[in-house]
């Protein structure tokens, strides 16, 4: 049996004190590098006592060492769980060949399957998916003067800050070709996740990064279980999700990961928690400067594009072009059509042309997103037309961004809200489009809304805040519906309006002037009313 611990040879110390000298470091530090509760472990490493196989190779791998230069009679062999594994120079092509069809069946499991909102039944990936298109530069950081969009038609508001048509646009594949660090931004909706689990597919099917394995993390379940050890390591957590496909050789990743063999897919930095996304982003600097051979694409909602990952190069997904909107209809009804193929194509052809008429131009500006697009899709499948109220179809949007969206995938977010439930939230926000509504305002700075959001704390009952705890309270209000909802979007730096303009008018006008807010379509357990 193969020893399980290792020690440092007198000359291997003398290598690694070297490197750890150059590093400027303290054994605290390295022991924080090494995802270490106490620094005892360095201690014995540094003394030439022995101390666990895979923190002796986890160390060397930090100082940038070669284990076997400095280990003292390094094993020609490692066991695990009762198997030999010679130690052995590999084929790293081979290897990656071989790690990616043990992985096949998990990636396809996790990444392969999607279960859209209000469908009882899965779909394939293949089935729905369309390729998306991305905006090198950033719509929301463009500066502008708000004098420049008072003359802009209503019908030009929702591609106008979303990424117009004429800007560049780069297939979503090239993008990830392109940039070997990548973040990739976008609104509610608009197909992040979905995006990172076709990349993974892709790749493991030898289509993408044909020479990288694929491992795809949800960001919210690492902080979590991270929590829960009481460590947060990217690597020991790639560990754990390689070992349920029964990789369970700890050098078969670290080499991956040493020769940039992998394909990092990290979705969701916004929806880990305040109390944990600081730890996270450390991880995640951390571990792409340590493995920076490798490929990261990293998603996040714009809004959150505060939350900088250095190194990393940020675009945003392009809303869907009138070509990709006809192509997601075919697929759609296709997939969810009960009868064949050729009725739903036939469904979707009739789905286009009524899109298509000009009464229905404000459903064309919200289709936009495959969020929306699957809910008007899933709407005129069951009617065969689109609603008569567009109010109706409006109130489904609001109840997606407010809550459901996030429920159906189990995200928790942060409350900034003063503990407001969903009624005051609403009450705040129809009050915002009341205001700027009858003022004639589609766009307005971002010092204007926080003006609003202050008045409506201002008045809450028993709240005594100072000013200048009142305007930070306000910001915060404001970026949280932005990212938390979606509901209000920086269309140019500090330059704000509704998302959509169906939200502001007539739906929000609409709640703002009858006095009273009936949530039946915002799925509740009783009908509410709120006196406005």
């Amino acid at each position: 049996m193969v020893r399980r611990s290792l020690q440092a040879s007198h000359i291997g110390i003398q290598q690694a004190k070297k490197m750890f000298a150059l590093k400027g470091w303290t054994q605290e530090n390295l022991a924080w590098e090494v995802s270490l509760k106490t620094r005892q472990p360095i201690w014995r490493f540094f003394s030439g006592r022995p101390v666990e196989r895979h923190i002796f190779l986890e160390i060397c791998s930090i100082l940038e060492l070669n284990w076997r230069d400095i280990a003292a009679h390094p094993p020609t062999e490692f066991s695990e769980a009762g198997e030999v594994v010679q130690a052995r120079v590999l084929d790293i092509d081979a290897l990656v060949r071989e790690v990616r069809s043990q992985r096949q069946e998990k990636i396809q499991d996790q990444c392969g399957i999607l279960q859209l909102l209000d469908i009882s039944r899965p779909v394939g990936i293949d089935d729905i998916y369309i390729d998306v298109n991305i905006l090198e530069d950033i719509p929301s950081q463009q500066w502008l003067d708000i004098s420049n969009l008072q003359n802009l038609e209503p019908n030009e508001f929702e591609r106008f800050g979303l990424g117009e048509v004429s800007q560049k646009q780069i297939p979503g594949m090239e993008a990830v070709e392109t940039y070997s660090k990548l973040r990739v931004l976008g609104k509610p909706g608009v197909g992040k996740t979905t995006f990172l689990q076709h990349l993974a597919i892709q790749c493991n099917r030898g289509l993408l990064a044909a020479n990288q394995v694929p491992a795809f993390i949800v960001l919210r379940n690492f902080a979590e279980e991270s929590r829960g050890r009481g460590e947060f390591s990217l690597l020991n957590y790639i560990r754990s999700c390689f070992l349920t496909s029964g990789i369970s050789e700890e050098s078969v990743i670290e080499t991956l990961l040493e020769k940039g063999r992998v394909l990092l897919l990290l979705d969701g930095m916004d929806e880990v928690l305040n109390k944990e996304s600081n730890a996270v982003l450390r991880e995640i600097r951390r571990f792409s400067d340590k493995y920076h051979k490798n490929r990261f694409v990293v998603t996040c909602r714009t809004a959150a594009k505060k939350l900088t990952l250095r190194g990393f190069t940020d675009v945003e997904i392009a809303p869907f072009t009138q070509e990709q909107i006809q192509a997601f209809a075919r697929k759609w009804f296709v997939a969810f059509t009960k009868t064949n193929a050729q009725d739903g194509q036939a469904q979707s052809v009739e789905f286009i042309q009524k899109l298509d008429l000009p009464e229905n131009w404000q459903f064309r500006q919200l289709v936009i997103t495959p969020l929306f697009l699957h809910l008007a899709c899933w709407v005129f499948h069951g009617q065969e037309k689109f609603p008569t109220k567009r109010t109706d179809f409006y109130k489904q949007g609001l109840d997606i961004l407010l809550g459901k969206w996030d429920e159906a995938r189990g995200v928790e977010r942060d409350n900034v809200y003063r503990g407001f439930l969903l009624p005051q939230k609403l009450k705040l926000l129809s009050q915002i489009a009341a205001a700027t509504f009858e003022e004639g305002q589609y766009f307005f700075e971002q010092r204007v809304i926080e003006q609003y959001i202050g008045d409506y704390i201002r008045n809450l009952p028993e709240v005594e805040m100072e000013p200048e705890e009142l305007q930070l309270e306000s910001e915060a209000v404001l970026k949280a519906i932005e990212a938390q909802h979606g509901l209000l979007t920086e269309r140019a730096r500090g330059i704000f309006s509704f998302s959509y303009l169906g939200f502001q008018e007539p739906t929000f006008r609409t709640l703002a002037v009858t006095g009273s807010l009936v949530l039946k379509q915002l799925s509740l357990d009783s009908t509410i009313k709120l006196s406005l």
